[in-house]
């Protein structure tokens, strides 16, 4: 009875460790697919921000051109 229950004990601790050892490797998987999908979005961001400060140099630009415009159509009248 009690090589029974070593027996038994042994096969649950073997099966636990596997089971222990499955969960880490595919809770590591999703992690380096959580950190690829970061990694896309953080380039994303920047391009974003390069985009964003690209328009408001020819927002500031075109401002300055306006204000121009505005001076000549002043002076003309």
């Amino acid at each position: 009875m009690i090589g029974a229950v070593i027996a038994i004990s042994i096969v649950l601790i073997v099966i636990g460790g596997l089971s222990l050892s499955l969960v880490s490797y595919f809770r590591l998987q999703r992690h380096r697919a959580d950190a690829v999908a970061m990694a896309h979005y953080r380039k994303l961001a920047e391009e974003a921000v390069a985009n964003q400060a690209m328009l408001r140099g020819e927002l500031a630009e075109l401002a300055a051109r306006l204000g121009a415009v505005e001076k000549l159509l002043r002076s003309v009248e």
